[in-house]
């Protein structure tokens, strides 16, 4: 059976070939993801070359098709496995969500906010370093999301004490991504639990650093007057417009009465 391990490898990854850039029609991936799952805790290291491609052509881009919902518990299962085998595929892992985060689809983002969570359980501290900046930009635009459960999903990473501190060694290139976000939920989400989660979390970072939250407040307020002042301009310069195309019309129906 050991002679067949790599043809049998093979012929799955051309059944999720097909799925993923044809047909994205096939009963049994869920199925195929589970057996892949026993087949990566199996993995020896250090881990070769063709299983990580395996993970980054096959694994990663599965996160495309729409039907993710059927096969997201096994796919998950799958990723959290490399991440635990080489905690060093954790940046990859990380960009590659990001890379197919949905833009629409807000059912699996919640799913995708689900495995981010896992992955980043198991995440250390220099990969956590490499893609933060791109990471807490979505999860940013997620806090801010309409519908409340991703708002809510997004606001539960900080129940977990691995990831909250994470974030708290890198607060200060964090915080100032984050902070607006927070802001706009207390001020204006509908929802009374996303409101209060916000407002929970920017308590947690004014008692982490006091320094470093009054200068992310700081710049946001200056950012909103600068932003108020251009929308002030804005405004005056259409009305300038306005009473400029009515002098005309005023003075050009003058014109024709006295051609009269």
């Amino acid at each position: 059976f050991m002679v067949h391990r790599p043809f049998i490898r093979k012929g799955i990854n051309h059944i999720f070939y097909r799925f993923i850039y044809e047909t994205e029609r096939h009963s049994g991936i869920g199925e195929l993801l589970e057996i892949l799952g026993s087949i990566i805790n199996g993995f020896a290291l250090p881990m070769k070359e063709e299983h990580k491609l395996f993970l980054i052509r096959a694994l990663i881009p599965l996160h495309k098709p729409k039907p993710i919902a059927v096969y997201h518990q096994q796919l998950s299962y799958c990723i959290v496995q490399f991440v635990e085998k080489d905690y060093k595929l954790a940046d990859t892992v990380i960009r590659g969500l990001l890379k197919f985060w949905p833009v629409t689809n807000c059912t699996k983002e919640v799913l995708f906010l689900g495995e981010l969570e896992e992955v980043l359980e198991g995440t250390q501290p220099v990969q956590f370093q490499r893609c933060m900046v791109p990471l807490f930009q979505q999860i940013a635009r997620c806090l801010n999301s309409s519908h409340f459960q991703v708002a809510e999903r997004s606001l539960f990473l900080w129940n977990n004490e691995h990831v909250v501190g994470l974030i708290a060694q890198n607060r200060s290139v964090i915080l100032p991504i984050i902070y607006a976000s927070l802001e706009k939920n207390i001020e204006s989400h509908w929802n009374q639990a996303v409101h209060g989660l916000s407002s929970n979390i920017k308590r947690m970072f004014m008692e982490m650093d006091p320094e470093l939250f009054e200068e992310c407040q700081q710049q946001y307020e200056e950012k909103r007057a600068r932003s108020k002042e251009v929308e002030e301009q804005r405004q005056s310069r259409w009305r300038r417009l306005d009473e400029a195309v009515e002098e005309r019309e005023r003075l050009g129906g003058e014109d024709h009465m006295i051609t009269s």
